[in-house]
């Protein structure tokens, strides 16, 4: 994608998104960081139900390291894939533990680091807690994202090597929360609102739906 068609993006989707913040409710690092974790195919109202009832019970690394998995696995049961994601949760806790101190790390480095976190999740993590510059690919971005023409590759980690290329650094963050909520409200997987999308100018999706 050219620079003009990916800044014109960028300053519609922030118009119409200027302070977009994730659905995910968390206090401090480390409850972001295991609220992404259950968030892996699971919608973030479910999440949020569920760190609710957990957070009130284990909210800290070293609390959540010395849980039971089988309690843990009961309290996240309802977010699917519950057996890997408290094996993956405990490690973390663990690891942040005896390696950082307790402090979830700040670096994306350490964070890709940690027991069950992917690049999704720390990138999110960096992002967000942070404050650092990054883009998290997840169902929204990866597909918002090859509608419009930012990439047609098939995997998550190429979308996001060519949205670091076609966007300013400064805006990765924001454009991550800014498309998922796009792709939410807007673009939605089976039936997207093309007619009411202010992007469907510069849509690849939309043009070839026209030209077809």
């Amino acid at each position: 994608m050219n620079k003009t068609k990916a800044l014109k993006i960028t300053e519609i989707l922030t118009e119409i998104y200027p302070s977009p913040v994730p659905a995910l409710k968390f206090s401090s690092e480390f409850e972001l960081l295991v609220a992404v974790i259950l968030s892996a195919q699971c919608t973030d109202e479910r999440v949020n139900k569920v760190t609710e009832k957990l957070f009130k019970v284990a909210n800290t690394p070293e609390k959540m390291a010395s849980i039971c998995q089988e309690e843990l696995e009961k309290y996240i049961f309802s977010c699917g894939l519950y057996r890997s994601k408290a094996t993956h949760i405990i490690s973390a806790s663990k690891d942040i533990v005896e390696k950082f101190g307790g402090k979830v790390p700040s670096n994306l480095k350490d964070l890709r680091s940690l027991a069950g976190v992917g690049r999704k999740t720390a990138n999110v993590v960096y992002s967000v807690a942070f404050g650092g510059d990054a883009i998290a690919v997840d169902t929204h971005v990866f597909r918002v994202s090859k509608r419009l023409g930012f990439s047609k590759g098939t995997t998550p980690l190429d979308t996001e090597k060519r949205l670091m290329e076609a966007l300013p650094k400064h805006k990765w963050s924001h454009m991550h929360h800014a498309i998922i909520f796009h792709g939410r409200q807007v673009c939605s997987a089976r039936s997207p609102k093309c007619d009411e999308c202010k992007l469907s100018s510069l849509c690849d999706y939309y043009n070839s739906k026209k030209r077809g």
